[in-house]
């Protein structure tokens, strides 16, 4: 019954990568399109040529972020079946997350005062909001890390067991055989304690 539920779970996990695949793609082709017709339109007004410009560097900011999300979930979900038990895992894949986010909200924080400072200064507030909540996002993220680090130390076993992983699935990629088992064989895994 386990193995019937993990494997639905992985499954699930690939059905939503390929959806943050399909979106990222998606948003990439929206923002060629928009920056071709922005661009190329020589009837429009600059300031509409710029619009389309800030459009397309948002487009593609969400469109990169839906990828390296997939990319997150893919590796840290489906290859590395990770359990996120240990403070190593914890940090790697909190910190996969929060500098996608991070680096999105700042981006369009710039977006938002660069059109706000152009056509409606009254939202100026706004933009800076989401750059404040980038920036708290920001620091509470350097205060996990540091905090984690301690957690780390306490448990020495939780890395070697991490760095191992990152071996074994750098060996998976690269086609290379495992020891203790064929490819994706859970034998071949070291496990952690409280993961038996």
């Amino acid at each position: 019954m386990l193995r019937i539920l993990r494997t639905a779970f992985v499954g699930t996990y690939c059905f939503v990568v390929v959806l943050f695949l399909a979106c990222g793609v998606a948003l990439v082709w929206l923002a060629g399109q928009v920056l071709w017709h922005g661009v190329m339109d020589v009837g429009t007004a600059q300031s509409a040529r710029f619009d389309a410009i800030l459009r397309t560097i948002g487009h593609l900011t969400i469109g990169v972020a839906a990828l390296e999300l997939g990319q997150t979930v893919l590796e840290e979900e489906v290859l590395r079946s990770t359990h996120v038990s240990g403070p190593t895992r914890a940090r790697r894949f909190l910190s996969r997350f929060l500098v996608v986010v991070v680096v999105a909200l700042a981006v369009e924080s710039l977006i938002a005062v660069f059109h706000a400072a152009s056509d409606t200064p009254e939202y100026l507030p706004h933009a800076a909001s989401i750059a404040l909540g980038a920036a708290v996002l920001l620091a509470a993220w350097g205060v996990f890390v540091h905090l984690n680090r301690g957690a780390e130390e306490m448990e020495p076993e939780s890395m070697a067991a991490a760095k191992q992983e990152d071996v074994e699935v750098q060996q998976r990629e690269s086609g290379d055989a495992i020891p203790g088992g064929e490819l994706g064989d859970d034998r071949g895994r070291r496990r952690l304690p409280n993961q038996e």
